[in-house]
């Protein structure tokens, strides 16, 4: 009887998987271009519309966005193919990320691997003083580096948050099974999620630890570079522009792959566990203070290394608005999952697509980009679903900058803050208290054209409650600034 329903499970779950959305297809973003082995898609945040591509290999390529592009119009942004170690499939130029204000200050961070000793590096460069295609080469500021005591599980993601920190995806060390137990030592930046202020410096560091990471000014407890461990290899992690939930892939062992919501000072159970199942001891582990992921998916149908996507918040496919898009790299499947107040509402197949996927990108009009890794890699993207154009008139883009009245007001002990911004800009969103000291900073970053809203929940920026009183809220841009009046009754 067990085997039966054994069986039957494996059938289900085989028909769920291949019920896919026959409506919706990828198509060849550019169909003049090939990469080789592309491992990243992202824009810079300047308004220019440009595509930058990171290839495992150490080159980044920056192209126009146009179905048309063909290789003349190619530009080498940064070739740092020199310093990278790439003598195994996981190693070599592994992330990307342009600092919310680079449309002034010109800086960019990668994440590579070096050789002799094998080691993490992720530094900083400046683009090149009147050649926005080129990158300084000679510009290159090493922020941190850590050591690999093997080739694989390097993570590779560089992410700036919506709170302005630089988040850095670290892999366990590698080998199998993490035989130095790194996920779970807090003293080591092994297998975690780092969270990192460079936009200070001290003596010894080109960066500060920000206040709110869990173990700040206390060592004894944990590096303070670390908000988040227990991960094998988060091979890729995003945070959703509206809700700011921070996702990750977390590519597994050998039985389970997993999605985590990444949060501050939380564990995520590795090595003591792989996905929900104990994997050491392989029975009656201890679950303890361990985070379980939102979703699982096992190896039974050939799936083995999931990449981590992002939340959709494109025009092109209306319907998949607010889904989280992810997939598996050994059989191109590609899946959409719905997370709302804390549970999946969804989840399900989109494309059963034959490609090796890499990594998911956006562009700055957050369209969704497929990668497929090849030494003649290629780009895809979603077609155009028949509904484009039909539109929520909350979709409408604004004309002009606003910030709302917060909603409700008073409040206790959460309210919301809505506001628009016509085109691409640096976005800080900050709460004050009456005597004009901030206590809160709700977004710090370049957001494209949009209607936002945020949820203030009534806490300062080290996860206190705020006394009853009156507070300003206040709206910042490049070329623009509003402040409005609040009151927190309790």
């Amino acid at each position: 009887m067990r085997k039966q329903i054994s069986f039957l499970l494996i059938l289900f779950f085989t028909r769920v998987l291949f019920s896919q959305n026959p409506n919706i297809q990828l198509v060849d973003a550019f169909p003049n271009l090939t990469f080789a082995k592309p491992v990243h898609l992202t824009y810079s945040p300047d308004g220019t519309n440009r595509i930058f591509i990171v290839e495992q290999n150490g080159i980044i390529k920056v192209i126009p966005n146009d179905s048309n592009v063909n290789n003349s119009q190619v530009n080498i942004f940064l070739n740092i193919s020199n310093k990278i170690s790439s003598s195994n499939g996981e190693e070599g130029l592994l992330g990307l990320a342009f600092h919310p204000n680079y449309i002034n200050n010109g800086y960019f961070y990668v994440n590579y691997t070096a050789p002799n000793p094998l080691r993490t590096v992720i530094s900083r460069f400046k683009v090149l003083n009147g050649n926005p295609n080129k990158a300084d080469s000679l510009s290159e500021t090493i922020i941190l580096t850590f050591q690999q005591p093997f080739a694989n599980h390097n993570g590779g993601t560089l992410m700036f948050g919506l709170d302005g920190y630089l988040y850095i995806a670290t892999g366990d060390g590698g080998s199998g099974g993490d035989p130095f137990n790194n996920a779970q030592n807090t003293q080591t930046l092994l297998g975690k999620i780092l969270r990192i202020d460079i936009n200070d410096s001290t003596q010894t560091k080109k960066y500060v630890i920000p206040p709110t990471n869990p173990f700040y000014n206390n060592p004894s407890a944990g590096i303070g570079e670390i908000f988040a461990y227990g991960l094998r290899n988060p091979w890729k992690i995003s945070q959703d522009l509206v809700t700011g939930i921070i996702y990750a892939g977390d590519v597994g062992q050998s039985g389970f792959e997993e999605i985590d919501i990444i949060e501050s000072g939380k564990n995520y159970g590795w090595r003591v566990l792989e996905g929900f199942s104990c994997y050491n001891p392989p029975v009656g582990c201890d679950t303890t203070g361990k985070t379980m992921p939102i979703k699982v998916y096992s190896h039974l149908l050939g799936d083995c290394s999931i990449t981590g996507g992002y939340v959709y918040r494109g025009t092109r496919r209306p319907e998949l608005q607010g889904a989280y898009i992810y997939g598996d790299y050994c059989t191109g499947r590609i899946w959409m999952l719905r997370y709302q107040n804390g549970i999946v509402t969804s989840d399900s197949l989109l494309i059963d697509s034959p490609y090796m996927i890499s990594s998911f990108g956006l562009d700055q009009n957050n369209e969704f980009y497929i990668l497929h890794h090849s030494t003649n890699g290629k780009i895809y993207k979603f077609n155009v679903s028949a509904s484009v154009g039909i539109m929520n008139q909350n979709s409408i883009l604004p004309d002009n900058y606003y910030l709302k009245q917060n909603y409700p007001n008073p409040f206790n002990p959460t309210t919301k803050i809505e506001f628009g911004i016509p085109e691409l800009t640096y976005v800080k969103l900050n709460i004050y208290n009456s005597i004009g000291q901030e206590v809160k900073s709700l977004v710090n970053s370049s957001l494209p054209s949009g209607n936002y809203s945020v949820l203030f929940d009534g806490k300062d920026n080290y996860g206190n409650n705020l006394p009853s009183g009156v507070y300003f809220y206040s709206l910042i841009t490049n070329s623009y600034s509003e402040s409005k009046r609040m009151v927190l009754v309790k």
